[in-house]
């Protein structure tokens, strides 16, 4: 019997061993609940295992409450007779075009529908702070310090919705990224919606 013991105890080490080292070459792709999986640059296969369905919502509906925030911030940029709202129009541009672009690589790598850019002029239930088709029809009849005004109050209240948004996504998101954008979105557009305040003030 003391000569099989070591028999016995060898293989099973062995067999350890190869499971401990089978999850390190895995790198933590197969197995996204691992700790190790959480430290090393996270690979495809990683990306699609670690979203549920509240990032795929929230990447489905940033996407065109971006575009619609895009196409009023393009329009301000001709239209637009303060500098200020140009410059805030440029900077809202700028930021927010890269974030759909990411989305969108997001949604693709998980499998899921991309939302086509003919729905930011539409109503969304869920969006929060989208302007309606007749909202925007209105906007872009206005001229002067009347549409820098309406501008301001429609962009407040469509920053807003996207803070409300990216709040949830916080809360009940799983893929690590997208929680990162919530957080720079939510501090990025509340900075955005203390200038245009401001700006309202001095009109």
């Amino acid at each position: 019997m003391k000569r099989t013991i070591p028999l016995i105890i060898a293989p099973a080490l062995a067999l350890t061993l190869a499971a401990c080292g089978g999850d390190h070459d895995s790198g933590g792709g197969s197995m996204p609940g691992h700790s190790m999986s959480t430290s090393a640059a996270p690979s495809a296969g990683q990306q699609a295992g670690q979203h549920n369905e509240q990032d795929v919502m929230f990447a489905q509906m940033m996407i065109p409450h971006h575009q619609q925030a895009l196409e009023m911030a393009q329009q301000a940029k001709t239209k637009a007779t303060m500098p200020e709202v140009k410059k805030l129009a440029a900077d809202i541009e700028k930021a927010q075009d890269p974030e759909i672009k990411q989305m969108t690589a997001w949604l693709k790598s998980w499998g899921a529908s991309v939302p086509s850019p003919g729905m930011s002029g539409m109503d969304h239930g869920g969006m929060e702070g989208m302007m309606s088709e007749e909202d925007m029809g209105k906007l872009g009849k206005l001229s002067g310090m009347a549409y820098d005004k309406a501008f301001l109050e429609m962009m407040i209240k469509h920053h807003q919705g996207a803070v409300s948004m990216a709040k949830k996504e916080q809360a009940s998101g799983q893929f690590p990224a997208a929680k990162a954008m919530a957080g720079s979105i939510i501090t990025s557009q509340n900075a955005e919606i203390a200038t245009m305040q401001g700006m309202l003030k001095k009109m």
